[in-house]
């Protein structure tokens, strides 16, 4: 009987896995629109004054948007976190700039800890009659971030940046349990 119960509950929860594992893909290989008012770049990890490599995909996939769209606003969004000597936003205006993008389209919301307070934030640099918005983060990521942004009542798509290789189990595995998270928030509290 133990045994049996022990089997349902491990069916049960690949299955929820499988259908998390799903739902994110969906999101992995969209194509945005053209011509959207707005982009958010989520933060992530900065090394001293250095993007990681998932944040530096996050850059590269705003600004090949950015320089095909050339009225699109960006905000970068991060605040600073342990190990971090300037802001995440304050590192993707840097590379922003080194790639070509216009000071002057790029705003900074340099407060955020977390995807919400990254929709959240950046909302008040949003243009008023802005219709379309795109959230840029990497992939695996994009399928909560647009939920959020939604519940935040933001009209947006989602701009897929790649996912390092190397952290892909573990981006993954976290983004497994954020979206349980964020299932538990919505529904249930």
């Amino acid at each position: 009987m133990i045994a049996l119960i022990i089997g349902i509950v491990i069916g049960c929860g690949i299955l929820y896995v499988g259908m998390i594992h799903y739902k994110i893909s969906q999101y992995t290989k969209v194509q945005p629109s053209d011509d959207a008012d707005y982009l958010i770049i989520l933060g992530a990890k900065v090394n001293g004054e250095f993007p990681s490599l998932s944040l530096t995909y996050r850059i590269n996939a705003a600004a090949e948007y950015a320089k095909e769209n050339p009225e699109t606003i960006i905000i970068a969004s991060g605040g600073q976190g342990p190990g971090e000597d300037i802001t995440e936003a304050e590192a993707m205006k840097r590379a922003l700039i080194d790639k070509g993008i216009n000071e002057s389209r790029i705003f900074l919301e340099d407060k955020s800890t977390s995807t919400y307070e990254n929709i959240d934030f950046s909302k008040r640099f949003i243009p008023d009659g802005a219709k379309k918005g795109l959230v840029v983060t990497n992939d695996y990521h994009l399928y909560r971030s647009i939920q959020i942004a939604k519940d935040a009542q933001l009209k947006v798509e989602g701009l897929p940046a790649k996912t390092p290789e190397i952290t892909l189990v573990k981006a993954y595995i976290r983004e497994y349990l954020s979206v349980t998270k964020f299932y538990l928030h919505r529904y249930i509290f």
